[in-house]
C-alpha cells in the first residue's frame, strides 16, 4: 500500500506532503486545477519516460519521493533480493529531474535504472489512465488484457519465442532445399581453399616473427662487428671503460680521506664500473649467439614469398591468412550442415512441436479466461444502464499459427437485447465504450494481487445512477485494497472512504496547485459544488449530504 508521497518543485506543485489511507479516495477538484499531476508524479516513480518539462518554471530540479508498505509477495521479496534493493520495513523509492531532463532514481537508497523502477511498480501499483478505454480498441490490447485475466503473459512469451525459432528453422531448411547446387559448388571452393591454407600452415603471429628474424638473418654480419667493437670499447679493449672507470672510482676512493664528499662520487663510479661489466657479458653472450646463416636466411624468404603469395591469392594481409583459415572452416562446416537435409528437417519438426504444445495450452488458457471474463463484463453490464447488453470474446482460429498462438482474440459486443455482438471498435459509442471498458478495468483489477490501484478520470463519459453504480464498485473494491480515482463526478467522489480537493492558487506571481483533505463538512461542500457548479444552494447541500450518506 501507498502509504506516503511527497512533491517538490514538480509541474504546479512546489511542496507537498500526503499521507495516505487504505480502503477508497477521491481526488477531486476544479478542471485544470491539477488533479492529474498526483497520479503523474506516482507514474513517474513506477518508471514512467521524464523529461524537463515537468520541473517547475524557475527551479532546478523535480524531486519524488513515495513510501510503500511492502506487499506480502514472495515474488517482490525475490526480486528485491536479486537486484541487490532490499531494505527493511518499508520499500522507499525516489525519483529526481533536473531542468535539463536528466533522471536519476533510487530504491531503497539505491540508485536504480528506469527499468527497475518500471519492474517494482508491477508489484506496487496499477494505474489506469484516462484514454484506457480507447486502448480496447486495439488487437493487441485486447489480447495482452485476456493473457494478463488467465494468468497467461508467460506462455505467451513463451510461445512468440517458440514460433520465431520454429520460422527461423523452417527458413533455413528452406534455404537448403532450394539451393543444394549452389551450396555444393560453394562447399567445394571452399574446401579446397581450406586445403591450400591448411598446407601454408601459418601460425597466428609467425608472419610477424618471420620478419624480425629476417631481419637478425639478413645483418647477420653487420650485427656482429658492432657487438665486437661494442665489446672493445666496454670490457676487452686496451682502453676499455669498465676498466677506466673503475681506477677513477679507486682514486677518488683514496682522496675521500681528505674529503669525504668524494667518497658519494667514488661509490657511483664502482657502481658504473660494474653495469659496465655487466654490459660486457651481455655482449659476449649476444655475440657467440649471432651466426652467420645463409641456409637459414633462404628458408626464411622461401616462407616469406609462399605467405606473401597466399596473402595476394585471398587480397590479405599476410598476418590475418590464420584467420582466414579459422573463417574458412567454419563455414564449411556450416555448409556441411545445410547440405544434411535430414537433420535440418529434425529440427524444423523439434522446433514447431515445441510451438504446436505451447500454443495448445494458450488456446485452452484463453477459452477459460474468455468465458470468464465476457460472463464477469456481460454481468457489470446490466448494472451500468446496458440491460440486456452482452460482452463477448471471439477466439479467431488461424491454423497457420503466429507469434501470438493459434488465435486471435477480439472483443464483441452487443449493447442492446436482440442485437448481434460485433466487433467493439465497431459499434461502442463513446459512453458504452467507457461503462465497458471501465468494467474490464474494475474486474480485471480483482484479479490483481496489486495492493494500489489508481484510476485517473476512467469514469469519463457516464453519469446519474450509472456513476453511483461506479462508485459503489470502487468503494467494494477498496475493502481488500487501497484505491484512489481522480473524478469529476459527485456520485463517485461520494462513495469514497477519504477525499481530497486539488485548487489552483496564485502566491507571488506563480500559480500553484494545492491539496486539502476534506473532512465531513468541507466533503458536503465539495459535493454540493460539484452538483450545483457555481450557486450553491441548501437544496444542493442537502442533495449532497444524502449522497454521502450523512
Amino acid at each position: 500500500m501507498l502509504r506516503r508521497l511527497l512533491i517538490s518543485d514538480f509541474v504546479l506543485v512546489d511542496r507537498l506532503e500526503l499521507d495516505f489511507r487504505p480502503g477508497f479516495g477521491a481526488l477531486t477538484g476544479e478542471t485544470g486545477a491539477g488533479k492529474s499531476i498526483l497520479l503523474d508524479a506516482l507514474a513517474l516513480l513506477l518508471g514512467e519516460r521524464a523529461d524537463a518539462s515537468v520541473v517547475r518554471t524557475g527551479c532546478d530540479k523535480a524531486d519524488i519521493a513515495a513510501e510503500f508498505d511492502p506487499p506480502a509477495d514472495p515474488a517482490l521479496a525475490a526480486w528485491l533480493e536479486s537486484q541487490d534493493l532490499a531494505g527493511e520495513d518499508l520499500i522507499l523509492v525516489r525519483r529526481v529531474i533536473d531542468k535539463a531532463g536528466r533522471s536519476r532514481a533510487y530504491i531503497n537508497g539505491t540508485p536504480a535504472t528506469a527499468t527497475q523502477l518500471r519492474e517494482l511498480g508491477e508489484f506496487l501499483a496499477d494505474i489506469h489512465g484516462q484514454h484506457a478505454h480507447h486502448a480496447l480498441l486495439r488487437a493487441d490490447a485486447q489480447r495482452q488484457l485476456l493473457d494478463a485475466q488467465g494468468g497467461l503473459l508467460a506462455l505467451a512469451r513463451d510461445v512468440s519465442a517458440h514460433y520465431k525459432h520454429w520460422q527461423g528453422a523452417r527458413d533455413t531448411l528452406a534455404q537448403a532445399r532450394e539451393g543444394q547446387e549452389s551450396l555444393a559448388r560453394e562447399r567445394d571452393l571452399l574446401a579446397f581453399e581450406v586445403n591450400e591454407l591448411a598446407e601454408l600452415a601459418l601460425e597466428p603471429g609467425e608472419w610477424n616473427e618471420l620478419n624480425q628474424e629476417h631481419g637478425r638473418l639478413t645483418h647477420a654480419a653487420s650485427l656482429l662487428e658492432g657487438a665486437a667493437s661494442a665489446l672493445d670499447a666496454v670490457t676487452e679493449g686496451d682502453s676499455a671503460l669498465a676498466d677506466a672507470t673503475e681506477r677513477v672510482a679507486a682514486q677518488l676512493q683514496d682522496l675521500a680521506r681528505y674529503d669525504e664528499s668524494l667518497g658519494e662520487i667514488a661509490q657511483l663510479l664502482s657502481g658504473a664500473a660494474i653495469q659496465l661489466e655487466e654490459a660486457g657479458h651481455a655482449l659476449r653472450r649476444y655475440r657467440d649467439h649471432v651466426e652467420l646463416d645463409p641456409e637459414r636466411l633462404s628458408e626464411v624468404e622461401q616462407r616469406m614469398t609462399a605467405v606473401m603469395g597466399a596473402a595476394r591469392k585471398y587480397r590479405v594481409p599476410p598476418e590475418t591468412l590464420a584467420e582466414l583459415l579459422a573463417e574458412r572452416r567454419a563455414r564449411l562446416e556450416s555448409l556441411a550442415e545445410l547440405a544434411d537435409l535430414a537433420t535440418l528437417e529434425a529440427r524444423e519438426r523439434a522446433a514447431f512441436a515445441a510451438f504446436d504444445t505451447d500454443a495448445r495450452r494458450l488456446s485452452q488458457g484463453r477459452a477459460k479466461a474468455a468465458r470468464k471474463l465476457a460472463g464477469a463484463v456481460t454481468e457489470a453490464m446490466q448494472e451500468l444502464a446496458m440491460a440486456g447488453g452482452k460482452f463477448d470474446i471471439s477466439l479467431v482460429a488461424e491454423p497457420e499459427g503466429s507469434a501470438h498462438g493459434y488465435e486471435r482474440v477480439e472483443f464483441l459486443v452487443a449493447a442492446n437485447p436482440h442485437q448481434t455482438a460485433r466487433p467493439l471498435a465497431k459499434v461502442a459509442s463513446g459512453g458504452e465504450l467507457s461503462r465497458i471498458g471501465l468494467s474490464i478495468q474494475v474486474i480485471a483489477s480483482e484479479s490483481q494481487s496489486v495492493p494500489t490501484l489508481i484510476f485517473d478520470e476512467v469514469d469519463v463519459g457516464i453519469g446519474g445512477g450509472v456513476a453511483e453504480i461506479v462508485g459503489r464498485r470502487l468503494r467494494e473494491l477498496g475493502q481488500g485494497r487501497q484505491v484512489l480515482c481522480v473524478t469529476h463526478l459527485p456520485q463517485v467522489a461520494a462513495q469514497a472512504n477519504w477525499q481530497w480537493k486539488v485548487a489552483k492558487e496564485t502566491a507571488n506571481g506563480q500559480t500553484l496547485s494545492r491539496l486539502t483533505e476534506l473532512d465531513a463538512r468541507n466533503r458536503i461542500e465539495e459535493i454540493a459544488r460539484m452538483l450545483g457548479g457555481v450557486n450553491i444552494t441548501e437544496t444542493t447541500r442537502t442533495h449532497a449530504a444524502e449522497l454521502l450518506g450523512l
